[in-house]
Parts: structure tokens; sequence; C-alpha cells
């Protein structure tokens, strides 16, 4: 990856705002915050989950209109009272959601709103071919604009918003997490757009929970805390320690915290597992061992899991359990075997979001006697759990979905933790979650092998299967091309295996 280039010379800010406030309700989310972003500028907004960053841009986009405070873009006072407004003034954002709609194609999703016509006669052919040019912009070329996009990958959806948003002719281009579920390769196409953009001088809001990526990518940083602006500082000469006391107001002792726990004997082997998109697999995890599985998009690992919990069925192999073989063929006979799994996707898979905290807790297994559900048990095993893994909810009968990201992961977890599995399958389990919220849960997985507990982590950020992985299992096209020991691996060997060498 390239250095970050020199902050742009001062200029008129394409964007201030000033004082902003907003309440829902009784929460203040934002108490007169502050923010600048200049023409050919990244400028990276940073804060814990619930830290207000979404909220402050959805003020910017329209989508919220502020309690108090101004908005100027080039200088002169707007007023964002709807995402058309913002629109207006060439300002578009590519949401951590995605807001395409599955049956329809990649042309009509590229154009949907904005739809080419005269008199109510769509011109197909003219938006199929503004559409292959905006694909191609974003090194999506490849892809057929009248596929329907629910056959795309996550990662090719992330990239069609991107189009989407660049189709707009956006001068001020706000992008949330846009990285998340992106391959590297997609990821250095998405960074060579971004400098291609910031060279033509348009102003990016780059906001993210990489750090790696911030240092690499952005020009100058900005700090949200509990609805306050803390600051703002240039990235040249700035240290990731600062960043962090700036986010969360103390220094954390360690990134990555040390464990000191010798695995024990072999809990859980797996033998020439596979399907048609796993392909014979086999690996030992013992009891308080971390296994982390690294590899690129594609590479199988997310499958290998579905494989292991029963969501998919293997054609071929077998899973030993103290020595005996298991049958998971469905999620409730791994759950009854004693395994759980914090999927990739928390929020379509992870949670039912409409449901409170206790019910999502209690979701894989309901306290009962008798076949009555015991209530007081229910309520004293969410709030131990509330309290374990600190869960900032001010109630348990709070739905989830008005929790922050990081808050909305710990829910997932604790669902699993209430069935104290004995062994516990990670995918992606810091993913969208900020940098005091990673080592929470990072902290939570040294305490689960310290009692025992076997984990397969499935994660795409080599900093973090290299320093809490005891071991690495390497994925390449469905195969196994590496099993390395962590305390001696290094990204370039991780990433050697992740792409077929040996």
């Amino acid at each position: 990856m390239n250095s970050p280039v020199p902050s742009p010379a001062i200029s008129t800010p394409l964007v201030t705002m000033r004082g902003i406030r907003k309440a829902f309700g009784p929460v203040k989310v934002l108490e007169g915050v502050d923010f600048e972003l200049l023409p050919g500028e990244v400028h990276a907004l940073m804060g814990e989950n619930g830290a207000g960053k979404s909220t402050l841009m959805k003020v910017l986009t329209g989508v919220h209109k502020a309690d108090a405070g101004e908005i100027e873009v080039d200088g002169q006072t707007v007023s964002m009272g709807s995402t058309t407004d913002a629109e207006k003034h060439g300002i578009a954002i590519i949401h951590q959601e995605l807001n395409l709609i599955p049956h329809l194609s990649v042309t009509e999703n590229l154009f949907l709103g904005r739809e080419l016509n005269t008199f109510g006669l769509l011109h197909r052919r003219a938006m199929r071919q503004r559409a292959r040019e905006w694909l191609a912009h974003v090194g999506m070329q490849s892809i057929d604009p009248d596929l329907p996009v629910a056959r795309l990958s996550v990662g090719q959806q992330q990239m069609i918003e991107i189009a989407k948003a660049l189709g707009q002719n956006a001068r001020v281009l706000i992008m949330d997490e846009p990285t998340a579920a992106l391959s590297e390769r997609e990821t250095d196409t998405l960074f060579a757009l971004i400098r291609e953009l910031r060279s033509k001088g348009t102003g990016i809001v780059y906001v993210s929970h990489r750090m790696e990526e911030i240092f690499v990518l952005c020009d100058r940083i900005s700090v949200l805390r509990d609805g306050h602006f803390v600051g703002s500082r240039p990235i040249p000469g700035l240290s990731l320690d600062e960043v962090v006391q700036m986010m969360v107001g103390r220094s954390l002792e360690a990134r990555f915290p040390t464990r000191e726990v010798t695995p024990g004997e072999i809990l859980l082997k797996v033998e020439q597992l596979g399907d048609k998109h796993v392909h014979d697999i086999s690996f030992d995890l013992r009891a308080g061992e971390v296994l982390g599985v690294a590899g690129l998009m594609g590479a199988g690992r997310t499958e290998l899991a579905r494989l292991l919990f029963g969501l998919d069925k293997a054609t071929h192999g077998r899973v030993l359990l103290d020595g005996q073989p298991i049958h998971t063929r469905t999620p409730v006979q791994a759950i009854h075997a004693g395994l759980g799994f914090v999927t990739e996707d928390r929020k379509a898979q992870g949670l039912v979001l409409d449901l409170s905290l206790r019910e999502n807790i209690s979701l894989p297994r309901v306290p009962s006697r008798a076949g009555i559900i015991d209530r007081a048990t229910e309520k004293r095993q969410t709030q131990g759990l509330i309290e374990q893994l600190k869960i900032r909810t001010r109630d348990m009968e709070l739905p989830v979905r008005a929790l922050s990201g990081g808050n909305q992961q710990k829910v997932v977890l604790a669902k699993w933790l209430a069935l104290k599995p004995r062994v516990l399958i990670l995918d992606e389990p810091t993913r969208g979650v900020d940098v005091g919220g990673k080592a929470e849960i990072y902290q939570i997985i040294n305490q689960l092998v310290k009692n025992g507990v076997a984990i397969l982590m499935i994660s795409s950020e080599l900093p973090e299967v290299l320093a809490m992985s005891d071991r690495i299992l390497v994925m390449h096209e469905g195969h196994a091309t590496a099993l390395l020991d962590a305390a001696t691996a290094t990204q370039e060997t991780v990433m050697l295996a992740a792409t077929g060498g040996h």
C-alpha cells in the first residue's frame, strides 16, 4: 500500500458543520459537534460505536434534521431537510448496510429513482451503456449490468453501491466502513479510486475502524466521543496510541491483550470434510486454543464454518468431539453437541433486530421448568451477561436495533455464551467494531479459552489473526494450503499461502 499524501493546501472548505446538536427523545446523540472537509481531502471520522459518527453524517445528508447548528457548503449556509437537498449540493453517501434491491438488475439499481426516460419511456440501452462505464470505473467491468444483484457477492454489491454514488457526480463522498466486505483486490481497487477522486478535488469522509487503512489512506482525522467533538489532527506524525487516546479517553495497555494459556487435549477433530465449496479439510482443535482461519474472499472460510455447524450438508468427511463422531447435519444437532456459531452478518443472521436484548440472548435456548418459561432465571442470565460483556444499554428490554454495532456484536456473543459451548466458531467477530470494543471482545476470547473453550476464529484482518491465534489455518479456493504456528507466522507467509503459494 502507498503512503498517505500530504494534506491538501488550505482552501475554502467544501463542507463546514458548526455546533450540530441532535437528540432522539431524552437521548442526546450530538452535542455541539464541529466538522470540516476540504476539497481533495480524505478525512477520517472516527470514534467508538455510539460516538455519533453515523448520526452526524445522516444530518449532513438530510436523513436527520439537526436540532441546532449550521451547515455550510462552499462557504454558503444551506438547509439539509432531505436527502434530495444533499444530492443537489453534490453530497453522496455509501452506507455500511447495503441499500440495493436484490431482485432488480445491476443497471436498475444504479438508476433507481433517477431513470433516464422520455415521457415515461425508459432509455434502457443508454442506461445499460452508462452502467458499464460506471462499473468499469470501479474495476467491475466483468459484471453483466443485466444480472440481478442477488447473484453477486457481498463485496461486489459494495462496489455497486460505490459506482452508484459516483454516478451522482458527487463532490462530497461519505464512505461508511467501505472495505468491511471487500477482498484485498477489491480494496486495492477502491483505494486507487479514492486517490483518483482526491486528485480531482473530491472531498471524502472516510469512516472506518481499521486503523491500518486510516494511516495509509487519510490526510486528517476528526474524533467524536460520546456525542462530543474531541478534535482534528493531521495524519502525518500522528501515532496509533494518540488516536486511541482521543477515541476512548484513555490509552489501551495493548492493542491485543496477551494470553498465557497452554492448549489442552484435542477436543474437536475434523477429517477430510468437504462439499462442492470446501475440499477435504482436516485439522484438530484443542481445548483452550484459538485456531485462526485466514484467506481471501471466496477461499471457503465461511463455508467451512457452515459445514461444521450444520447450516450446509457435507458430502464427505467426519467430525469428532472427544474422539467420538458427532453428526451436525442441522444447527440444532450442532448446538446439542456443544457448538456455537457467531455469524459474519450479525444483522441478517445473528440477531432479530426488533426483539429485545433479553429475547435475543435467550433465542438458542429459553430457560424453562417443566415446559414453562422461567422468566426470573432468564432475566438473571441476561443481566449477568450484560455485566460480564459490558454491553452498554439502559434496559434489557430495549430493541437490539437501538444499540451501536459493537454492542450488537456483544449481544450475539452473549447469546452463545449463555449455552456454555465447548467449541465456539467466530466468523469476523470484530467487523464494524471500534478499537475499544475490539479490545473488550479480545478479552472475552481470552477468558473463554482460559475456561477451556476451543475457538475457531475466521478473520479478514491479518494483524488480528496473527495476534489472537495459537495456530493459523490458511485457505485458498476451498483448500487448506497451510497450517502455521502463529508465533512464527508473518503477514507475508499467510498471504503467500492465501494466494495459493506454499
